[in-house]
């Protein structure tokens, strides 16, 4: 790579990159592990890291609905009427 006039870059960084945008397109762990070759999840583990962000973005989101259902039910919207 350095011939190529990227010292530092090594050809396993395209498999890396190739991998964790493959894990953002929604690539299941079976579906990394068939592309990279490997019988083992423990390596197609590191190429989620993406997936991580994503579950931080969607604990977020969780919290923020109980936040505002918790606020209606304080405020007493959202109740049903008795009969």
């Amino acid at each position: 790579m350095a011939a190529a006039g990227l010292p530092g870059f090594h050809f396993h960084d395209l498999r890396h990159t190739g991998n964790a945008l493959a894990s953002r397109t929604g690539a299941s762990l079976a579906d990394l592990m068939a592309r990279m070759g490997h019988a083992s999840t423990r390596a197609a583990l590191i190429y989620r890291h993406t997936a991580r962000e994503r579950d931080e973005h969607i604990a977020d989101g969780l919290s923020e609905q109980i936040k505002k259902g918790r606020d209606r039910a304080r405020s007493g919207h959202g109740q049903r009427k008795k009969r």
